[in-house]
């Protein structure tokens, strides 16, 4: 294998590592989340309310990232990444925020 051949197996090999390694992250994140709406509802923390407009954005991004997928072959493109992590970054802090706003009870 000469050494152009070498660098183009190398880089492919990276780019798949990459683009899987995201794709465990945003699942992981996506139940992390999970994790830290269902601790909110036990220990009283969310409201019903809170509860279902956290659950109701979850459930956008889940459905965008599957026809995201759908859409490019089960992949993600850059820009789609970017976007999820922006959306799962927003509704990370708004799950910190309703579990921190004194109103439950």
């Amino acid at each position: 294998m000469n050494c152009v051949s070498r660098k183009l197996f190398v880089a492919i090999l990276i780019s798949g590592i990459a683009t899987s390694a995201f794709a465990a992250e945003v699942d992981r994140r996506e139940a992390n989340q999970q994790a830290r709406i269902a601790n909110g509802i036990s220990s009283g923390q969310l409201t019903p309310g809170e509860t279902a407009r956290l659950e109701r954005q979850e459930a956008a991004i889940h459905q965008e990232i599957r026809a995201d997928r759908a859409a490019n072959g089960g992949k993600l493109t850059r820009s789609e990444k970017a976007q999820i992590n922006h959306q799962q970054n927003r509704v990370s802090n708004e799950i910190y925020r309703a579990k921190h706003n004194a109103k439950h009870m």
